[in-house]
């Protein structure tokens, strides 16, 4: 039976590759006059944050590049301050912060699958 943390990890990367999709194709003007796009960038944002809390803490301290409390805040910072998010911040991280986390939770998958 697989690890129920492994199924987090997986819906990280689901989470990540759907905001891929969604902002493939744009610039940040096009993101920010898109409330359908936005709403869907957020919402999956608010997934990998709480994906993250169920990823047990022994297994966010052995693969410690991954910034697993940032993700844990800025969900949290979603789901409370939703309507004071500014949209160039999420911008930012989706296209500054989260390409790189995405290979790091891909390893992390294949080191604990073994």
């Amino acid at each position: 039976m697989k690890k129920r943390y492994i199924m987090s990890l997986e819906d990280i990367i689901e989470s990540i590759t759907r905001i891929d999709s969604y902002t493939d194709n744009l610039d940040y003007d096009n993101f920010h006059q898109n409330q359908l796009v936005v709403d869907a960038v957020i919402r999956n944002l608010e997934i990998i944050g709480e994906a993250s809390k169920n990823v047990p803490e022994e297994i966010r301290n052995k693969y410690n590049k991954i910034p697993w409390r940032k993700m844990i805040s800025l969900r949290n910072i979603l789901i409370h301050e939703y309507f004071g998010v500014d949209d160039s911040i999420v911008w930012e991280i989706i296209k500054t912060d989260l390409p790189g986390v995405k290979p790091f939770i891909i390893k992390v998958i294949q080191e604990e699958n073994q």
